[in-house]
């Protein structure tokens, strides 16, 4: 595997990851639980969520076999209305393509990120690493602390 910005960065600061290369396509969440042989609730896919107002947008990260909550993510974040941009809107909020938009790509960036507190439940959890046909498994707790996320019930 070719380092990218997110290996460098999980290296750099001796974060334990293991990374897997898939192919480089759009592939949704469920179809890369498949592909790695876990269960979809520990593959956790990141929503471009924007704000009402001028504030930059939140990161919902959620599980595979779910989708997020609107209205618990307006919530954690103290708005009334929050909505999800199309995917290329959601594209070029962030630089990345759909299907590797990760928060572990967007770190100081400006975004709240927000995990879903099912995350909690597994030892380790795999999300998109910052391009398609990568995927990073780590710990919760390290991507909670990297990030700077907090944790509620964002999905359904």
């Amino acid at each position: 595997m070719k380092p990218n910005n997110v290996t460098r960065m999980l290296d750099s600061r001796g974060i334990h990851y293991t990374a897997f290369e898939t192919v480089a396509e759009k592939l949704g969440a469920l179809e890369t639980a498949r592909i790695l042989g876990v269960p979809p609730e520990q593959v956790f896919k990141t929503i471009v969520v924007t704000r009402e107002g001028k504030g930059k947008p939140i990161l919902a990260v959620v599980p595979g076999d779910g989708e997020v909550d609107l209205k618990a993510v307006a919530r954690e974040v103290n708005e009334k209305k929050v909505s999800l941009p199309t995917e290329r809107e959601a594209e070029r909020i962030t630089g990345l393509q759909a299907g590797g938009i990760s928060p572990l790509a967007l770190l100081n960036r400006g975004f709240e990120v927000i995990l879903d507190e099912t995350a909690l439940y597994f030892d380790e959890i795999h999300i998109s690493g910052g391009q398609r046909g990568l995927n990073i498994r780590l710990a919760p707790d390290n991507l909670i602390a990297l990030t700077q996320a907090k944790t509620g019930q964002i999905s359904r």
